[in-house]
């Protein structure tokens, strides 16, 4: 599996991916997910990729080589949109080829990335391509995409980013969002590849690979872990006499009575003292005989 998230900012645009990849316990390998794609002083992009790792490095593959798919390659578009829907034929390509051996070796065609970058004279721009080769844009509302293993690193992006965000904050939120899916899950891992997309910079100013050993990735995971202890045991504990209303937890809610708690029916009780038991039975016929 993997973890991949891409931020879209007024500033700029933050990459982050792990690089494990896995199929099984006991099958755990080191594939970069990133993949650079830049024409001097005219175009910069960055593709995340997660999925199926045959049909991903078959897409890059198709990008890398500038491969012609209905007249346009990443090098020659004239907008970022252009280029994500080059990102997109090439997955259809792929899929041409290799769906029906895919199919019958029982696999799914399972592929997702995240692209963007800048093309000169627009905007940054950051995209989430599907399998199917259909994608959907970033907008200020909805500023990131996540990829991959999703659910352990979305709060903190949740509670922090908007599209205001400068780029710093945005990049600390990444890695918090990424520590915290790498302390849950075992198939995300080390090492990681972060970029920085300053806006209008067309290159890969601040592009760099995290492990263990890198000062500011330890203090993240430590400091991190540290702050969610305090701020768990800063928080009043509940209390169910009332006594402190600010953390009474047995106050009645408005809208619903509390849950209701059935006792055995009557009916039930009634049939059972009135069955014998074996043992009753027994006395009873051994006095008779007496």
């Amino acid at each position: 599996m993997t973890y991949c998230v891409g931020i879209c900012l007024k500033d700029g645009l933050v990459f982050l991916s792990d690089t494990r990849t896995n199929a099984g316990v006991d099958q755990i390998g080191t594939f970069r997910k990133m993949t650079l794609f830049q024409k001097d002083k005219d175009r910069f992009f960055s593709l995340m990729s997660a999925g199926n790792l045959a049909i991903t490095q078959a897409v890059k593959e198709i990008l890398l080589q500038g491969q012609m798919l209905n007249g346009k390659n990443l090098w020659n578009v004239d907008n970022a949109h252009d280029a994500a829907a080059v990102v997109g034929d090439a997955i259809k390509q792929v899929y041409d080829r290799d769906h029906k051996a895919l199919e019958k070796a029982g696999i799914d065609f399972n592929c997702n990335l995240i692209f963007g970058g800048q093309v000169k004279g627009e905007r940054p721009r950051l995209f989430n391509i599907y399998s199917a080769g259909n994608f959907i844009e970033a907008t200020p509302e909805n500023c990131y995409f996540q990829i991959g293993e999703a659910k352990y690193g979305k709060p903190i992006l949740d509670r922090v980013l908007n599209f205001s965000t400068p780029l710093n904050l945005a990049t600390k939120c990444a890695l918090i969002s990424m520590d915290s899916t790498l302390n849950s899950n075992i198939s995300v891992g080390l090492p990681l590849d972060l970029l920085v997309y300053e806006k209008n910079s067309l290159k890969a100013s601040k592009l760099v690979t995290l492990d263990e050993s890198n000062p500011y990735y330890k203090m993240i995971h430590q400091v991190w872990g540290e702050k969610l202890r305090a701020a768990f045991n800063s928080i009043s504990e509940p209390s169910w006499s009332g006594a402190n209303k600010s953390s009474a937890i047995s106050a009645p809610a408005k809208k619903m009575g509390p849950v209701a708690i059935h006792g055995q029916p009557s009916k039930l009780r009634k049939k059972k003292t009135a069955a014998p038991t074996l043992a009753a039975t027994k006395k009873t016929t051994v006095k008779k005989k007496v």
